[in-house]
């Protein structure tokens, strides 16, 4: 953690420094957020969603002369990203992560069973802000950006019938390494002096690129199992509180 606050204060500090010599501006973000998880098979089905975090460094670049049009980018880390997805159907899942003599692979999981997603990102976004002239002290934008995410941790529980449950499972294996997103933001920017601004708004991003490495199967009563090839992806609605220098 000190390692991390410490480059974000590099960051931060050379930012600032560019701010002031070139068509750049930087800043940094501490925005809360809500996620939840989507699928293609009508047997798992979303059932909960995560209240994560997004910290970073955002930077932006005037692309036109009346300061209208900025290309932004920036980095920073995604907590709790995720959300929980019930499965009608149960079998051996997250295989890549648990022992073959774990008792949730022994058992196998049960039918209705909830598997909860806790992963953190690295996030890498670019896009396009489109900027308002200035009203007072208040500036309206709105701004589509394409996002990367690269994971970093992953943890899971298990919520199931008779008492079937566990906790805090590391599920690094069985989350995808990248995870791509498209996302649309609207908010405003409040002036507060010659280089500083105060940013808020919302952002929502969808994203469209498979999270499960889908290396388990389902198994219903009286069946053969069936891989689980399923498609899962995270949706995040994010409260966007930052400043600009």
């Amino acid at each position: 953690m000190k390692k991390i606050v410490l480059l974000f204060s590099i960051l931060i500090f050379a930012g600032v420094e560019l701010s002031a010599q070139s068509a750049f501006r930087f800043g940094f973000q501490l925005s809360p957020n809500f996620t939840w998880m989507a699928n293609n098979e009508r047997n798992i089905n979303g059932n909960g969603s995560n209240l994560g975090l997004k910290v970073g460094v955002i930077g932006e670049k005037y692309l036109s002369a009346q300061d209208n049009y900025l290309f932004t980018f920036g980095i920073g880390f995604a907590l709790n990203q995720g959300g929980t997805l019930r499965h009608e159907i149960g079998g051996d899942f997250w295989t890549n992560s648990l022992e073959e003599t774990d008792p949730l692979r022994t058992l196998g999981f049960p039918d209705d069973v909830n598997l909860k997603y806790g992963i953190q990102y690295i996030e890498l976004p670019i896009g396009l802000k489109m900027r308002t002239q200035e009203f007072g002290y208040l500036r309206y934008y709105v701004e589509p950006a394409f996002t990367l995410g690269i994971r970093t941790q992953a943890r899971g529980s298990v919520d199931g019938t008779n008492n079937f449950s566990a906790e805090d499972i590391d599920i690094k294996k069985d989350v995808s390494f990248l995870n791509l997103s498209l996302g649309i933001g609207a908010g405003v920017e409040y002036s507060i002096g010659e280089n500083l601004s105060l940013i808020g708004g919302l952002i929502f991003q969808s994203g469209f690129t498979d999270i499960s490495n889908d290396d388990g199967f389902q198994k219903e009563a009286g069946q053969e199992p069936v891989a689980e090839d399923s498609k899962a992806k995270i949706n995040s609605l994010t409260v966007r509180i930052g400043v600009m220098f």
